[in-house]
């Protein structure tokens, strides 16, 4: 992906929010060929570090009005985004393709406005280019601007269309709050290692580097499931079987899960309200 033609100065790529979300994406894009000049941020904080020869605006009102965004990514807390796509209206004419990564925006109060809206649930990983990024788009999207979605959200992590935005309360449910799932783990992995006797250090950094090799083993075979990598590891009657008998469990892994992923998939739901 080279994104070094496909913006220019008077239609460069807007960002609403630098924050973390917003600030990654914005470091990969810059990486990929974007020009500093065809770059606009928008954020009350001040300069962003990451882009220092970038034009930059403390709110959408300074942004001089005769620019043509070939594209708007919204990356700002979901309170934030009304007023927002409300500051930009004057857009729509234009028709910018518009990215929203807040959580719970539903694509009717952006495609309202601008008809090229994509709504994107991302996670955490994003920050450093291993994110999930999953995308739904308005109808009036063209081929043209999805794939331009796409390179776009690439330099963030994995990209992954659905059709149906109902999917996106169970994609914020598995994989939008999932990395927190992970951590958990292995908080508990390490405080169960100071239950049978290591001390808190050794159980911490065991735990960890568990679970970081873990995935990296799965990153690293892409042809094998999740079950043949378990299985691989497990061998009938040892330890590895012993612990999966519990985790597997009536009141494991699974049912636990179902239960954790169901709740955060309700939330996600009672907040697009």
């Amino acid at each position: 992906m080279d994104l070094s033609k496909t913006f220019d100065p008077q239609h460069p790529l807007v960002l609403v929010g630098c924050g973390r979300m917003g600030g990654a994406m914005a470091r990969g894009w810059l990486e990929r060929g974007l020009a500093p000049e065809a770059f606009v941020a928008i954020d009350p904080a001040g300069e962003p570090d990451f882009a220092p020869d970038a034009r930059h605006f403390s709110s959408i009102d300074e942004m001089p009005r005769d620019l043509a965004p070939a594209a708007v990514i919204l990356a700002v807390k979901p309170y934030m985004v009304g007023q927002a796509v409300e500051q930009l209206a004057h857009l729509a004419e234009k028709d910018p393709l518009v990215i929203s990564v807040a959580a719970g925006i539903q694509l009717a109060s952006l495609a309202a406005v601008f008809e090229s809206s994509v709504r994107v649930m991302p996670n955490t990983p994003a920050a450093i280019g291993k994110g999930m990024m999953v995308a739904v788009a308005a109808n009036a999207v063209s081929q043209a601007k999805k794939a331009l979605a796409s390179d776009l959200m690439a330099a963030a992590g994995d990209v992954l269309w659905v059709d149906d935005e109902s999917m996106m309360d169970a994609v914020t449910g598995v994989s939008g709050s999932g990395p927190a799932y992970i951590f958990a783990l292995t908080e508990a992995m390490a405080a169960a290692g100071v239950v049978h006797g290591l001390p808190h250090d050794v159980a911490s950094q065991l735990a960890r580097q568990t679970i970081i090799g873990a995935a990296h083993l799965m990153e690293q075979s892409p042809h094998m499931t999740a079950s043949e990598l378990r299985e691989q590891v497990t061998s009938p009657g040892g330890t590895t079987a012993a612990a999966l008998d519990i985790l597997r469990g009536e009141e494991g892994f699974g049912p636990l899960l179902e239960k954790a992923i169901g709740a955060a998939t309700r939330r996600s739901q009672d907040l697009a309200k």
